[in-house]
C-alpha cells in the first residue's frame, strides 16, 4: 500500500530545507509527536541510540551560539526550535529493555568498535527517521552540520555520553527565506542494479 500523493508531497516531494521561520512557537506536544513516530523506525537490533535535546528558550539557544558557523547564527537564534540530534554511545545499557534476546548488552560492552559504530551508524538513522517525522506533523526543518561538535558537547553534554550528531531548526517556514531547490543526482547516477 502507498500513502497517498499529498503525504508524499508534504514529507518528500515539497519539502524544502527552511532557511528561516516564522515567529510561531512549536508546542512541546508536536515534539513528543514526531519523536512517537520516529521512534518506530527500525535501527538494527533495536538499538534506538539517538537521543534529542530540544533547546526551545532564547537562553538555551544562546548557549548554542559560540559553537555555530557564521552562516548558521541569526536562522538559529530564531527559530522556535533547534535540535541537537545526539548519539548515545552507551545506548548498549537499554538493550534488555528493547531487544528480545539475552545477552546484547554484554555483546556490545564487550566490542567497544562495534558498539561505537552501531551507535553512530544508527543514531544518525535516527536524526533522519526524526526529520521525516517532523514534516509529517506539519512542521519545516532546517538540518545542519555547520557547527563545532567539541564545543556543543563540552557545553550541553559534558560527561560524554552523548555526542553531538547534527543540529535541526524546527517550526515553520518563512517560505521568503528558502533558497532555489538545487538538482538531485539521477537514479543512473546514484544507482545500480545487480
Amino acid at each position: 500500500m502507498t500513502i497517498d500523493q499529498t503525504a508524499l508531497d508534504q514529507i518528500f516531494l515539497n519539502a524544502r530545507t527552511a532557511n528561516g521561520f516564522l515567529d510561531k512557537p512549536v508546542p512541546v506536544a508536536l515534539l513528543r509527536q514526531a519523536y512517537d513516530l520516529a521512534k518506530m523506525c527500525p535501527t538494527s537490533m533495536n538499538t534506538q541510540p539517538t537521543r534529542y535535546l530540544f533547546l526551545v528558550s532564547p537562553e538555551s539557544r544562546q548557549r548554542l551560539k559560540p559553537a555555530l558557523s557564521p552562516g548558521n547564527v541569526d536562522k538559529t537564534l530564531a527559530a522556535p526550535v533547534t535540535v541537537i540530534v545526539a548519539t548515545d554511545m552507551r545506548f548498549h545499557e537499554h538493550m534488555p529493555q528493547v531487544w528480545h534476546g539475552e545477552g546484547a548488552q554484554a555483546m556490545f560492552e564487550d566490542n567497544p568498535a562495534m558498539a561505537s559504530a552501531t551507535a553512530i551508524r544508527n543514531g544518525t538513522l535516527g536524526g533522519a527517521y526524526f526529520i521525516l517525522a517532523a514534516r509529517a506533523v506539519g512542521l519545516d526543518c532546517g538540518p545542519m552540520s555547520g557547527f563545532d561538535i567539541a564545543k556543543v558537547n563540552a557545553e550541553f553534554f559534558p560527561d560524554g555520553r552523548l555526542q553531538a550528531n547534527f543540529l535541526i531548526n524546527l517550526g515553520y517556514a518563512d517560505h521568503s527565506k528558502e533558497f532555489k531547490r538545487n538538482p538531485r543526482l539521477s537514479f543512473e547516477q546514484a544507482a545500480q542494479v545487480l
